[in-house]
C-alpha cells in the first residue's frame, strides 16, 4: 500500500512537472555567437504568440539566421531611424499563413531595449520572419512614424539574457559600407549569423 502511494505521487509529480515545462513561456535562440533567452507572452499577444509556437514546433526555426542589422550609421535616407537585428529562415515549406496583426495600442507591448517583435510589410503580413530591438524603439509602436500607416508592429516577448549577443550581431560587418549607393546591401551582413534553433527553454 505505501509503495502503491508512493508511486502515485511520484506520478502527480512528473505530470505536474511536465505540465510546467509545457507551460513555460521562455524560450532559448540558440546561435553561432551565443544564446539569446527571450521571454513571450500569451496573454497579451495570443495571436502573434502562438503563430510562433506554431513555427517553433515545425521546426522551421532550425538552421536559420540573423540576416539583417540596422544601426544608426545605414539608414541615412530615413527621416525616422531605428536599431534592430532582423531574423529569416531558410525552408519556406513551412511558412504558416500569415496572422491578423495585434497592435502594441491592445496588446500593452512597448518596443523597448531587448522586445522581440514581427517583421511585415503591409499589416496582416507578418508570418515567420522577426526582429529583435537594440535600445527603446517607440517609431515601432502604434502610432510611431517608422511605418506610413501608423499601427506599428505586432511585438509578442522580451529578451531577458543574452543582450550582448545581440548587440554583437548587430556590428557585424555588412555586405556594403554605411552610406554606399544600396541601402539595402549596408544592412545585409556579409556573414549572416546562423540560428542552431529555437527551443523551449528547461
Amino acid at each position: 500500500m505505501k509503495i502503491a502511494t508512493i508511486v502515485a505521487v511520484l506520478l502527480v509529480v512528473l505530470i505536474q512537472t511536465n505540465i510546467t515545462a509545457q507551460s513555460s513561456n521562455v524560450y532559448v535562440i540558440e546561435t553561432a555567437v551565443g544564446d539569446i533567452q527571450f521571454e513571450v507572452y500569451p496573454d497579451k499577444a495570443p495571436i502573434t504568440v502562438e503563430n510562433f509556437k506554431k513555427y517553433v514546433a515545425l521546426g522551421a526555426f532550425s538552421d536559420a539566421d540573423f540576416f539583417r542589422v540596422v544601426r544608426l550609421d545605414n539608414q541615412p535616407n530615413n527621416d525616422v531611424k531605428i536599431e534592430v537585428i532582423q531574423g529569416n529562415f531558410t525552408d519556406s515549406t513551412n511558412i504558416l499563413p500569415s496572422i491578423p496583426h495585434e497592435t502594441n495600442d491592445k496588446t500593452g507591448i512597448l518596443h523597448k531595449d531587448g522586445t522581440v517583435s514581427m517583421a511585415r510589410l503591409d499589416p496582416g503580413t507578418a508570418a515567420l520572419s522577426f526582429f529583435i530591438c537594440i535600445n527603446d524603439q517607440p517609431e515601432l509602436d502604434y502610432g510611431g512614424k517608422r511605418n506610413a500607416d501608423g499601427t506599428g508592429f505586432a511585438a509578442f516577448g522580451q529578451v531577458i539574457e543574452g543582450m550582448d549577443v545581440v548587440r554583437k550581431i548587430q556590428s557585424g560587418k555588412t555586405i556594403s559600407t554605411p552610406g554606399s549607393p544600396d541601402l539595402w546591401l549596408s544592412q545585409m551582413l556579409k556573414k549572416k549569423i546562423k540560428i542552431k534553433r529555437i527551443y523551449l527553454a528547461d
